[in-house]
């Protein structure tokens, strides 16, 4: 909010109750009209990462590839800059023209409506007894292998992949569009894609795409963490024992960030979560997420269930911080 009203001093408008408001407008956008299915900014901005990828990933070499890997984060980010200059020109030309672009930016970037219908597939496919087609519909959300995964494993990833995802797709843009609006929520965006396509631990990106996975894992830091703490705080009563698992098996998670969210999540729901994962046709052990009886597909209902009220949560929480914040405000005006 401070951001914005330094990058936006012409804006009579204050944000601490505006944006709450237009963050419902771009969710309702995204559950009205989902992902667009063509000309999505995204797929338009990967085709751009991509090419730069091509030219500029020729070294092997570590200082030299990271370096490389760097130039190629700031070239892709670049056109961030012309979308500020079109929101400072909209907002100095039309107040309303400016909310909606910042609604309509905010709305390209979540992605919560594709997430739940690719749950949903991979749910309604399980339930109906098809494992075939449950593993072709998982392996569109993640990385490991799938085709030898049972029908509880399938389940134990789809629940994985909506925690984990909910929060990049979700409640880290909602995050930095508080911070500072559209802007800030499509350069995480951006930098979550360019970590899609680079942060692999593999030959060709292990030292170019690492300065973009470390952004990544910076920018979602501290709204992965609020998102963890406010799906506990959904949980209702079982809130200790969510936070008891991030606490204690957190750490022992690969994703940083993915980490605490999953534990909560598996601790919420009083299930325990994947305990090994194909990738390239070979098994590793995973650490310990959540407690109680492995999950299984009566699971993801609930897990879908328990992520909506953590989003309702988190726009209460945030419209009644900005109420308090604006009621602090006017006291300290009206003091003076």
């Amino acid at each position: 909010m401070l951001l914005l009203c330094g990058i936006f001093p012409v804006v009579p408008i204050d944000f601490a109750v505006l944006l709450p408001a237009l963050a419902l407008l771009a969710l309702l956008l995204d559950a009205l009209l989902g992902e667009p299915a063509r000309w999505h900014p995204l797929v338009g901005f990967g085709r751009w990462a991509a090419w730069l990828e091509k030219r500029l990933n020729r070294s092997a070499a570590g200082v030299v590839s990271i370096f490389c890997g760097t130039l190629a984060l700031l070239l892709a980010l670049a056109p961030l800059l012309l979308v500020v200059a079109a929101l400072l020109w909209l907002a100095q030309q039309s107040l309303w023209l400016w909310l909606l672009a910042e609604v309509v930016l905010l709305y390209l970037c979540i992605g919560w409506h594709s997430l739940q219908l690719h749950i949903g597939w991979v749910s309604q496919a399980l339930l109906a007894g098809d494992l075939a087609q449950a593993r072709e519909k998982l392996g569109w959300i993640v990385s490991r292998d799938t085709q030898q995964l049972n029908n509880d494993e399938v389940a134990q990833a789809g629940i994985e992949s909506l925690l984990e995802n909910s929060a990049d797709s979700l409640f880290v843009s909602l995050f930095w569009f508080a911070i500072g609006g559209s802007t800030l929520a499509l350069l995480h965006r951006w930098v979550n894609t360019l970590d899609a396509m680079w942060g692999y631990r593999s030959e060709r990106y292990e030292f170019f795409g690492k300065v973009a996975a470390r952004l990544d894992d910076l920018l979602a830091f501290i709204p992965a963490r609020l998102t963890a703490l406010v799906m506990a705080l959904a949980s209702g009563r079982y809130c200790l024992r969510a936070m008891q698992c991030w606490r204690t098996q957190a750490a022992a998670c690969a994703s940083p960030n993915g980490g605490p969210v999953m534990t909560t999540g598996a601790g919420a729901l009083g299930i325990r979560l994947s305990e090994r994962a194909c990738y390239q046709g070979e098994w590793k052990a995973k650490p310990p997420m959540g407690c109680g009886p492995a999950a299984g597909v009566s699971d993801m209902a609930p897990a879908l269930s328990l992520v909506w009220r953590a989003l309702g949560l988190w726009l209460l929480l945030w419209l009644l911080g900005g109420l308090l914040l604006n009621w602090l405000q006017y006291g300290v005006v009206y003091v003076t």
